[in-house]
């Protein structure tokens, strides 16, 4: 392989050719789809709901073959024309209508509960393929699991909610009257990943964009540009196509006059580096620069905004570019905004979400939870200058001890680090979520954790973990009791001390904790308040004085710990959870937020706002 250098600028920088990064994807993941060719399939879309599945089989149960109203190229309304007589089930250019992307409860409230089969339909024209040029359909996200059809023809398929995922259909696609149909089946799978039970509500849809993304013949597939903590600045590309072997491949950041070039190894991948400039703006919450990355190679041209910065531990220290940093956060679910959301994630909503926490708050952290969210949050978090922390949903009692389940939260793992490599803002990714310790769990977490380390050695690795409680010398010590933790770089612990359990609130800031080696955070704490519902005297659980004191206690149980680098409390809004089913207090909903579904703080968020800004003035 051979290797260039350019300096821009007068900017002085060395350059060494590191080895291709091993585990790359075999199949092109289109990791940034939205500023190439091609035309966004958001919009009006039919849709036909289909409680049986009877689109996925014929009668008795056979294959359904052609002809399936359902998915099939035919015109229903001119064969109905042609024969009066015909009997037709399905006519889906004349379906019910939607505007995607959103979760089927923004079709019709009355499909909140709604598990199963949902087919949407819609026709567009595309200008014809030029010689050589390739032709994908990449979704955002599709719960949980979506069969995709192109002008009558099964082109793909892909398990899981919230990854992205391409399919090409170069030799599907025409140059007009294009019929695109997706089945999507949100009934949890036993298999799955997230197992059937969970603590929020599930949104079965076409819940993020999708397009239809036109590249050359040999394209760039992934380009992942970050800050080594050696000081230099590297970038790994990956080429995808027929001539992705040999290729010169430019990386280029003009403000800091940087041209760095390589050639592709036979597999397409590349790994380059070069010293950082004097010149370079670490990313930070205090000053989130982003700099203008291209990409370049042949026809092809992939562009980005990127923050660089160093991520690490030392001792119980979280250091932020070498400094250390508490985590002043909170978790939040997609936006829950009115009172039938519909997971349609916006920018204007995400802006809204993420400035309850970093203006509001005085927060510079936030846990994404419990799934990887919207691309436009992780964009946002990085322009706005908020620390995330990114899991996958390996939740409760998946099935850990099934090599498919395994394969499943693999392939979303490194879907969502792929996406998101390049997102400054993402200091953490997790693996897992209060999972039982037990032998086939701790093999199925070993696993995730050397995957994250072989996919992104930037960053570090943490699980929301579980305690126990024991009497040492005769006194109540809580204790971190899972094997994980050697695992794992950052200790996150979900404890609800004075709301679950037989705690008093008065004794919350008493219970000791054992001492641990590695920086520990409190990835939830909290307590259900129905807004508006107050009982100073009485304290009753549910009401926004309880969940205040509960906030004070916790926290000054919080300040006594000396290893606790952050927290990212439960949760910062109400948010929709079948599960909770109190007829007075929750209604569908979990209240444990410190914000109401109509935008009204409790006062718990004023005690957690104090105590954050104390922090930011090192109080």
């Amino acid at each position: 392989m051979g290797a260039v250098l350019k300096v821009l600028a007068g900017a002085a920088c060395a350059f060494v050719l590191l080895a291709p990064l091993g585990a790359l994807a075999s199949s092109p993941t289109l990791t940034r789809a939205d500023n190439r060719d091609g035309q966004d399939l958001s919009g009006t879309w039919h849709y036909s709901v289909d409680p049986y599945r009877d689109g996925l089989a014929g009668f008795h149960r056979g294959a359904p073959g052609a002809g399936h109203r359902r998915y099939d190229d035919v015109d229903v309304d001119a064969l109905t024309r042609a024969k009066p007589t015909a009997l037709y089930e399905y006519d889906m250019d004349r379906a019910a209508t939607a505007t995607l992307p959103q979760g089927w409860v923004g079709h019709d409230p009355s499909l909140r509960y709604y598990q199963g089969l949902m087919w949407y339909t819609r026709r567009f024209d595309t200008p014809a393929l030029k010689p050589g040029q390739r032709a994908f359909l990449r979704f955002e996200a599709v719960n949980y699991t979506a069969k995709v059809f192109l002008n009558g023809k099964a082109v793909g398929e892909h398990e899981g909610g919230f990854t992205p995922f391409s399919i090409e259909v170069t030799d599907a696609i025409r140059a007009s009257n294009n019929q695109l149909t997706v089945g999507v089946d949100s009934t949890p799978q036993a298999d799955g990943v997230p197992p059937p039970v969970t603590d929020w509500e599930n949104y079965g849809g076409i819940t993020r964009p999708m397009r239809l993304v036109i590249t050359p013949g040999t394209f760039i597939d992934e380009a992942w540009v970050r800050l080594g903590k050696d000081g230099k600045i590297a970038a790994t590309v990956k080429l995808d196509g027929a001539q992705a072997a040999n290729q010169e491949v430019h990386v280029r950041i003009a403000e800091l006059g940087l041209d760095v070039a390589g050639k592709t190894d036979a597999n397409g991948a590349l790994t380059v580096s070069a010293a950082a400039p004097k010149s370079l703006v670490r990313w930070s919450p205090e000053k989130p620069k982003l700099y203008d990355v291209v990409v370049q190679t042949g026809d092809d041209k992939l562009t980005d905004r990127v923050g660089f910065r160093t991520i690490e531990t030392r001792g119980r220290d979280i250091l932020l570019n070498g400094k250390p940093i508490f985590l002043r956060g909170i978790s939040v679910h997609e936006e829950e905004f009115g009172d039938n959301p519909a997971r349609t994630i916006t920018e204007a909503g995400a802006r809204a979400l993420l400035s309850e926490v970093k203006d509001g708050l005085h927060g510079n952290f936030v846990r994404l939870a419990h799934y990887p969210h919207s691309e436009v949050t992780t964009r946002l978090a990085d322009e706005m200058g908020l620390l995330v922390w990114s899991e996958i949903p390996v939740y409760w009692l998946v099935d850990f001890g099934n090599p498919r389940t395994l394969k499943l939260a693999r392939d979303m793992l490194a879907d969502n680090i792929r996406r998101d490599r390049n997102r400054a803002s993402i200091v953490m990714w997790s693996v897992a979520n209060e999972t039982p310790v037990e032998g086939p769990r701790n093999s199925f977490l070993y696993q995730l954790v050397d995957d994250v380390r072989a996919l992104d050695d930037s960053r570090l690795v943490t699980a929301a973990l579980l305690t126990e409680r024991k009497t040492v010398d005769g006194h109540p010590l809580t204790s971190l009791n899972d094997p994980l933790a050697d695992k794992l770089d950052v200790l996150a612990i979900n404890t609800y001390n004075g709301w679950y359990g037989n705690d008093a609130l008065d004794d919350v800031p008493n219970i000791a904790w054992k001492p641990t080696d590695k920086p520990m955070v409190f990835s939830e704490f909290g307590a259900d308040a129905l807004a508006g519902f107050s009982d100073p005297v009485l304290m009753r659980k549910f009401s926004e004085d309880f969940q205040k004191k509960y906030y004070e206690k916790t926290l000054a149980m919080a300040a006594k710990i000396p290893s606790l680098r952050g927290m990212s409390p439960w949760i910062l809004k109400d948010f929709r959870s079948p599960r909770r089913q109190n007829p007075i207090y929750q209604q569908g909903w979990n209240r444990k937020g410190l914000v109401s579904p109509t935008g009204r703080r409790k006062p718990a968020f004023w005690v957690l706002q104090q105590f954050y800004k104390d922090k930011e003035a090192g109080k």
